[in-house]
């Protein structure tokens, strides 16, 4: 096993850990750990809410889940002689759930779960839908997953962080800054909100104390979203094996990693939609010096993905095209292309005995393949999503018989939000 230079002990919280990581991004957040380049390493890592999410049968937990404590990260990793302007190569090495007899009730140690988040509490793909918070629990077996609140599927996960980045230049800081705030500001009041600004309410900054902490978590940007330096890209296929080449905006590269996922669907449609789970993440590091203006990569990561199962090979797709339920033409949009082709999945999966609800979960966190399948045909743009059939224990292609009714359990747990 590679040496454990970020260790988590799962019976305490994130803050009251021997070695302290972070959940902003900010040049000023110093390094937890450092290694050298070739090193091959093991980290371990929170679920995005450090415990927080409980194996149960309830949704509260979802509907009141504490937005500004995401994303606990392990790091920053400084990476020795690493420098701004070079590609960081990250080889994921493994992945995987912390194993259950570690002890600690948390999400990793036999289970995971989904959520679909509430208007009020980030919403989700699907808002407009499901205004309501629902989650799913999921238990793992080996690298298979089954649910009590979406019976009748049992798949393999395609096992991966959702979060990989490094730390930005001051400059860049500050241009995240700046343009998250001036879409704020165009619907300040909207729910759910545009954008998530700078909050230093339950920001965790390494070692800051005093003084440096308060400017820090001032200017500091949340993990949430995809920027020039990775971070959240939630991509399902940065699974093990894959290899990854981070842009570097400051001086050892700075890289932390978290947010990991038993499984999940192409865009994670749900929100909280992978199956959540914290584990360990076994990773080598390398440097092409000066790649960024050798290989053009002046802003986000490229990288090669793992072959690793599963390899389904036969698929139910859905299509979707750019017209709003109530009949609007838009041009080319192919979000709600991608929209309305998860909704009419979701429609046809009631049709054998699922909730809207159990459907819009098992999208979020089965290895759906997602796909913009025509962006040139004026207005209409297509997206596709392709669900495989074996994660169902009965059939769901079409025939003259009619679809099979199945029992639909206790179903999703359900919160209201007012």
């Amino acid at each position: 096993m590679p040496e454990l230079v970020f260790p988590l002990d799962s019976t305490k919280k994130f803050t009251d850990q021997q070695v302290t990581g972070h959940n902003r991004w900010h040049p000023d957040i110093p390094a937890a750990v450092t290694v050298k380049k070739g090193d091959e390493f093991r980290v371990h890592c929170r679920e995005w809410f450090d415990g927080d999410i409980k194996n149960d049968d309830s949704a509260e937990d979802i509907l009141n889940a504490p937005m500004s404590k995401v994303h606990p990260l392990a790091g920053p990793i400084a990476v020795e002689g690493v420098k701004a302007g070079d590609l960081l190569i990250v080889d994921i090495l493994d992945v995987g759930p912390i194993p259950q007899e570690d002890s600690g009730p948390l999400a990793g140690q036999g289970w995971g779960y989904t959520g679909i988040f509430a208007r009020t509490n980030g919403g989700s793909f699907l808002v407009d839908q499901f205004p309501d918070a629902y989650k799913a629990v999921w238990d793992f077996s080996g690298e298979k997953a089954t649910s009590r609140h979406v019976p009748g599927v049992e798949f393999t996960g395609i096992t991966h962080p959702g979060l990989m980045g490094t730390a930005p230049s001051p400059e860049l800081l500050g241009k995240w800054n700046t343009r998250e705030a001036a879409l704020i500001a165009t619907d300040p009041d909207r729910l759910p909100p545009l954008a998530l600004p700078p909050e230093p309410t339950n920001a965790v900054l390494g070692t800051l104390t005093g003084d440096a902490f308060d400017r820090v978590a001032a200017e500091a940007a949340r993990t949430a979203p995809p920027r020039e330096n990775g971070g959240n890209m939630d991509i399902k296929n940065l699974t093990r094996g894959s290899r990854v080449f981070f842009p570097v905006f400051v001086d050892g590269g700075h890289l932390s990693v978290g947010d990991l996922h038993f499984s999940q669907g192409d865009g994670e449609i749900t929100f909280c939609g992978a199956i959540e789970m914290g584990g360990f993440l076994d990773l080598r590091v390398d440097v092409i010096p000066g790649g960024m203006e050798t290989y053009g990569v002046s802003e986000h990561p490229i990288f090669m993905p793992g072959n690793t199962p599963p390899q389904y090979s036969e698929w139910l797709s859905f299509s979707g095209t750019s017209v709003t339920l109530q009949g609007e033409q838009r041009y080319l949009d192919s979000q709600l292309a991608y929209q309305r082709a998860c909704l009419h999945a979701i429609n046809y999966l009631t049709k054998f005995g699922y909730s809207p609800e159990q459907a819009f979960l098992l999208l979020g966190a089965a290895p759906i393949e997602g796909r913009f399948s025509g962006v040139v045909d004026i207005p209409n743009s297509c997206a596709t999503v392709y669900l495989p059939t074996a994660i169902f224990d009965f059939p769901i292609v079409p025939t003259a018989a009619g679809p099979v009714r199945i029992d639909p359990g206790i179903g999703a747990p359900h919160a209201a939000s007012g």
